[in-house]
This record gives C-alpha cells, structure tokens and sequence, in this order.
C-alpha cells in the first residue's frame, strides 16, 4: 500500500527528463522519467530507503532527507510546500480516523461587505472543497446557463467532475479539473477532504480519482470560458486566502478589451445580486 507523500515522489521522478538534470540519458528502459537510482544518488540517500519511502513502508522520513528529495528532484516553492504537506499527512500529524462535519459554510460579515464593494465585478467566496458559499451578481452573470449556480448549495469541484456542461464551459477542461483535484488536498482537514472525495469519487469516476493521486501542482494561468451565449471571456484570477475560515475570496479580472466588452453585456443582462449561500 503506498502514501500520498511515496505516490508524490514517484509521479514527479517520472515526470524528469535525465538530460534536464544533466543526467546521461541509459537509453529504453521500462518506465519513463529519472530512476530511482539517481534520485537516492542526487538525494544523498540509499536506493532502499527511496524505495520504502515511495511504497509507503516509510511514513516519517526526517525534514534533511524531504528537504534532500525536494532538491534533488528541483521543486519550486509550491510544490516544495506539497512536498511538506504530504509529509506531515503521511506521517500521521493529521489524524482521519474520525468522520468531522464538513466545514462551516458561514462567511464571516466583514467579507460579505468586502465582496458586495466589489459589484458589479465578478466575485466569489469559495473554500477548498469547491462550495461557492457567496458570489456578486457578476459571476452570476458569466455563468448563466452553465448550470454551475443551479443547485442550493453550487460546488465548484463537483460540477467540474460530474456535469457534461463544464467541459464546454470551460476551455481548458483538464487544467481547471487539475486544480479542483489538487485543492482538495489543501482542505480544511485531509479528513473533511475524505469525506468530500469519498462522496465524489463514486459521481465523478476516473477522470478524478487519477487526478486526485497524480498530486502534480497546477500552474494557475489565465481562466478562459466559453459563455453558453457564445462570447469567449479570458478572465485574471486574484485570491485572497482567508486561513482563519478555511476560504477564499476569488476575483476575475478581464484580461483583454474583448473579455471586458463581453462582460459588459453579459451584466446588462442580469438582474441579479450579490447571494449568499448558507
């Protein structure tokens, strides 16, 4: 049985290319991407300790040896900080052996009153599981007919994974469904992110669960829909991370004169207003 923090290593050793850590290229071999022997050499490590590591026989490898691996397979800050996260999960620092409530859906006042400055513009206020707890009218009014906001209680994740309108919404399908899947590590609590996954998987199917144990750290660019009214809106993502709630207030930002001028007739449309979801 292996671990969230082997399945990382090992995703990301095969995902290098030798030539691009300077390494000789040994020609075919079974599996693609960096051996193993050369990450336990780069790493300063035993080729059996990596081993017991990646199979999850390993669960608490110290911070020189993580800090050795995040090195060796040239991390950048993100995923040097999913490397940490996963170490700590891995190693029992969290415990998921009881089922919690799922987080809190309040959004404190102080952000609401943040959020309704921000009309018309397009906002939301959503936590790492995909719950859309609160959203000016004006990202209402560029999901209109997604079917995104259609239910009482709209998450992001699981229309992503379960709802066939969301790969014609979304552009880059793949890459968002990367980021909905990556976020879920980042939850409340890896337990109220079991409970999440637990009711998804069964809905969503391969196309998440592969995702959900890739554990490769998406880059987030621009966020780019295609409006069921037929305008293509390329949108600027900023998120101001709420860590005391667990929650984020997200803002989408045109990118170009086109998006700016589709946006605008997309609101002269909508007779909404800033909704809070409980």
């Amino acid at each position: 049985m292996g671990s969230p923090l082997g399945d990382f290593i090992r995703t990301t050793r095969d995902s290098i290319q030798p030539q691009s850590l300077g390494l000789p290229d040994h020609g075919r071999r079974r599996s693609p991407g960096l051996r193993r022997s050369d990450l336990a050499a780069r790493a300063g490590i035993s080729v059996e300790y990596l081993t017991r590591i990646e199979q999850g026989r390993d669960r608490n490898p110290s911070v020189a040896v993580v800090n050795a691996l995040a090195d060796a397979l040239s991390l950048n800050s993100s995923e040097r900080d999913h490397l940490r996260y996963l170490t700590k999960i891995t190693g029992g620092a969290c415990p998921t052996h009881t089922r919690p409530a799922p987080p809190s859906r309040e959004v404190r006042p102080s952000v609401l009153e943040t959020i309704r400055l921000l009309e018309p513009g397009i906002a939301m206020v959503t936590n790492r599981l995909g719950d859309v707890l609160a959203h000016t009218s004006g990202y209402e009014s560029v999901t209109r007919g997604t079917g995104l906001l259609d239910t009482d209680t709209p998450n992001l994740t699981r229309y992503v994974f379960t709802d066939p309108r969301a790969r014609t919404f979304f552009t880059d399908w793949d890459d968002v469904a990367d980021e909905q899947a990556f976020d879920l590590w980042l939850g409340p609590s890896v337990a109220n992110s079991e409970w999440f996954t637990t009711e998804l998987a069964r809905a969503a199917g391969p196309d998440f669960t592969r995702r959900l144990n890739r554990h490769v750290v998406p880059r987030r660019g621009a966020l780019r829909l295609s409006h069921p009214s037929g305008y293509e809106l390329q949108l600027l993502r900023e998120t101001l991370e709420l860590p005391s709630d667990a929650q984020q207030l997200i803002v989408l930002l045109p990118a170009d004169d086109s998006t700016a001028q589709a946006v605008d007739r997309l609101r002269r449309g909508s007779h909404g207003r800033l909704r809070v979801i409980s």
